[in-house]
């Protein structure tokens, strides 16, 4: 129950902190994006690098 009422309150508190900084947390976003395709993209090669490893 207790983490219930703490995960409320941070859910909370994180939506308070979005609205008062938004123009901030859209930076973060643009910021974000592309480097999280990147790593995706990395992690895509090195996954398809193993399947040919094992499929020989």
């Amino acid at each position: 129950m207790v983490h219930i009422i703490g995960g409320a309150i941070a859910a909370l508190l994180g939506i308070i902190g979005i609205i008062g900084w938004w123009d901030n947390f859209g930076d973060f976003l643009r910021g974000s994006i592309p480097l999280a395709i990147f790593v995706g993209g990395l992690i895509a090669i090195n996954t398809g690098l193993k399947f040919l490893q094992n499929k020989k």
